[in-house]
């Protein structure tokens, strides 16, 4: 009997099976088709933005970025806590600060479920040593070249920048930077090494679900937090004449154990070297995961009045605009907010940083430098990517770059420079509201004219969707590698 059903299987399996595949294709409805066409047609529109401006046919912008690097080793999350033993918490919990296993299993609950990108101190040498020594033999495992410095850096090198990069790396790290890169700073034996726990949109660890994909990422750096290699880096910026003045990397000295007064000299050096550059040259600085309210408000005193353009994620915006407006730190806010939600906060924080950057109390640092008025503003998120450029400045092809930015989510993500729309997906809604304000405009969201642009105040509003990666390769370093690449376009 069972020769016989095998037997029969034989003659007429191929034949079910093609009826399999046609009855799918029948049955896949005109709106899977129609998605797909949508989806094509997003990509097409923004391609054709991204490529009105190209980088062949003028001379290679120059760019500055500091400061420091590390090796980052990938793995992923929740494989690591099981392999370590490290049971689900009852209890997730918010730490500035990791000392035990305890503390890490809370923290990481915490931002797992929602979904939030975070990144911790762990105080403790021996756990730490401990989590990377598990991790160098987990199935899966990456080593990469990190930090927020030389990931923007290797971008811009990428896309076509001369790139002067500070930063104390082991030769086998500086081996693998590309030939366009000159990095300026000392040789370590060891690189700092920061661990990055992935985890997929869906991922379960205990009771706990993801929903969305992000990473966790933790870290005890040796030199990072020094800024060690920011003398070097000044001495050659002199003759390097960049166009363009990247800093990042400041979120190593959060909640560091620095002596006392050590951190309010490195920031007060900091302070000097973005003063003693030229007012021409155009000052970025890329925010981070922030968690001590001290060292936002240093940002606040000596970082943020030399910048002309700020670039963060939808988790640092609420942080800042809440520290600009007095309150407190804001460690957790919706990992998906709304574009109007987004556009509301960044034109608070366009207007507070500038209206400081007036103000007699705050237009000049201890230096008696008068403050830059902040002219650029880069907010990237999962769904869609926002700026606010002011008219008249020196940023230029505005949705150009928020084109470029949305792609390089997309190919980051994915690993891959070619876009494959069957591997991504829109999550931004069909239309949105340009404000939360009762009455705002709603704008659709067009297939052939996906990126949105409008006039208001003394600045243009540009929105672009993202193709939402589907099948993911890694998320860290998508803020930076976004960040830059829509840089690229605006030198």
């Amino acid at each position: 009997m069972e020769e016989e059903g095998r037997s029969s299987w034989m003659k007429y399996g191929p034949v079910v099976s093609l009826f399999v595949v046609i009855l799918a294709v029948w049955f896949r409805s005109p709106d899977d088709a129609g998605l797909d066409d949508r989806l094509d047609n997003v990509l097409s529109s923004l391609l054709r933005a991204e490529g009105k401006v190209g980088m062949n046919n003028v001379a290679k912008p120059k760019v500055a970025v500091g400061f420091g690097g590390c090796v980052d080793l990938i793995v992923d999350g929740v494989t690591l806590l099981n392999k370590i033993g490290l049971p689900p918490t009852d209890q997730p919990l918010h730490h500035d600060y990791i000392e035990n296993e305890l503390q890490l299993a809370q923290s990481f609950a915490y931002f797992f479920a929602p979904g939030a990108a975070a990144e911790r101190f762990i105080l403790n040498d021996t756990l730490f040593s401990e989590l990377v020594e598990a991790s160098r033999d987990l199935p899966g495992n990456r080593w990469a070249v990190g930090g927020n410095a030389p990931v923007m850096a290797s971008r811009m090198a990428t896309e076509g920048c001369d790139i002067l990069l500070g930063g104390s790396f082991s030769p086998d790290f500086t081996d693998v930077l590309s030939q366009h890169i000159t990095v300026a700073g000392n040789i370590v034996d060891e690189p700092d090494i920061h661990l990055i726990l992935e985890y997929p949109s869906g991922a379960s660890w205990g009771r706990y679900t993801s929903r969305r994909a992000n990473r966790y990422i933790v870290h005890s750096d040796d030199h990072n937090p020094y800024l060690d290699s920011m003398a070097k880096f000044a001495e050659k910026l002199k003759d390097f004449e960049p166009d363009l003045l990247v800093v990042g990397g400041l979120q190593m000295m959060d909640n560091f154990p620095f002596q006392a007064g050590e951190r309010d000299a490195l920031f007060s050096r900091l302070s000097d070297l973005l003063s003693s550059s030229s007012p021409t040259i155009g000052v970025h600085f890329e925010m981070a995961s922030f968690v001590e309210e001290s060292i936002m408000e240093d940002l606040l005193h000596y970082v943020i009045p030399h910048a002309d353009s700020l670039g963060m994620n939808e988790q640092e915006l609420p942080n800042l605009l809440s520290l600009l407006k007095g309150s407190n730190i804001t460690v957790l806010s919706d990992p998906n907010p709304r574009v109007a939600t987004v556009l509301d906060q960044m034109r608070e924080v366009y207007r507070i940083v500038n209206q400081r950057s007036k103000d007699g109390s705050a237009e000049r640092d201890t230096n008696g430098v008068q403050a830059k008025p902040l002219t650029r503003l880069h907010v990237h998120t999962l769904a869609f990517q926002a700026m606010i450029v002011t008219r008249g400045s020196q940023w230029k092809n505005t949705m150009s770059a928020v084109a470029k930015a949305s792609l390089t989510a997309n190919r980051h993500v994915c690993g891959s420079k070619d876009i494959d729309p069957s591997k991504a997906r829109l999550i931004m809604d069909d239309s949105f509201s340009i404000s939360q304000r009762e009455g705002s405009q709603r704008i659709p969201l067009q297939e052939s004219r996906p990126i949105s642009c409008w006039d208001e105040g003394d600045y243009e509003i540009c929105v672009a969707p993202v193709l939402v990666c589907t099948e993911v390769y890694q998320t860290a370093g998508g803020g930076d590698n976004v960040s830059a690449a829509g840089l690229v376009l605006q030198i």
